[in-house]
């Protein structure tokens, strides 16, 4: 879950499409002001999945409230499936409480996962041309063979074609005449010795 979260995430920062604006309220509940609806933190997790970015914010203040409803989302996924960051370095965050520190250790999460994007990519790419190659063998027969072995011109084709006509009439003429100066060879009969 947190890893498809960070991955979707990262997505959204490619395509930069219109936040969603979500407002939370005093009573903790949560109002999607672009759908004109009441939303929950699996709503919200599903927009994340989806691509779309998501900006929470408190309704009086206008305090970005995003990196913490993020969080509380995993936590809440990794309380429900037993899943999530591992212990030691969840550890580690909490002993990177200084600034510098906490840089380092963002940066190097971010980095982490910026490469598995793009391995992640990298792998739907190749599994794409599989796909278009699977799909379409007879194209990737020409593409191959394109490459590999121009045709001949038309006019050096069929001399050779009627040599080889020619070539296998002769054999097919020699397979069916007998052996010259041979005779059939006759059978042994029982009891005759």
């Amino acid at each position: 879950m947190y890893l498809h979260c960070v991955r979707s995430s990262m997505a959204t920062t490619k395509t930069r499409s219109a936040p969603v604006l979500i407002k939370k309220y005093g009573n903790r509940r949560l109002y999607d002001s672009s759908n004109s609806q009441y939303v929950n933190l699996d709503d919200i997790a599903g927009l994340v999945r989806e691509g779309k970015q998501v900006q929470v914010v408190d309704a009086k203040t206008g305090q970005d409230l995003t990196r913490v409803t993020l969080t509380q989302i995993i936590t809440e996924d990794a309380r429900e499936k037993q899943t999530g960051l591992p212990l030691e370095l969840l550890r580690q965050l909490i002993v990177a409480s200084d600034e510098v520190r906490q840089e380092f250790v963002m940066w190097y999460l971010k980095s982490a996962f910026d490469t598995y994007q793009k391995v992640q990519d990298s792998v739907q790419s190749r599994l794409g041309e599989v796909q278009s190659a699977i799909l379409s063998p007879v194209d990737m027969m020409k593409k191959f063979l394109g490459a590999a072995a121009p045709n001949p011109p038309q006019a050096e084709v069929e001399p050779e074609l009627d040599a080889l006509r020619k070539r296998i009439a002769e054999l097919e003429a020699r397979l069916t005449k007998p052996a010259r100066g041979k005779q059939p060879l006759r059978r042994k009969q029982k009891g005759r010795v």
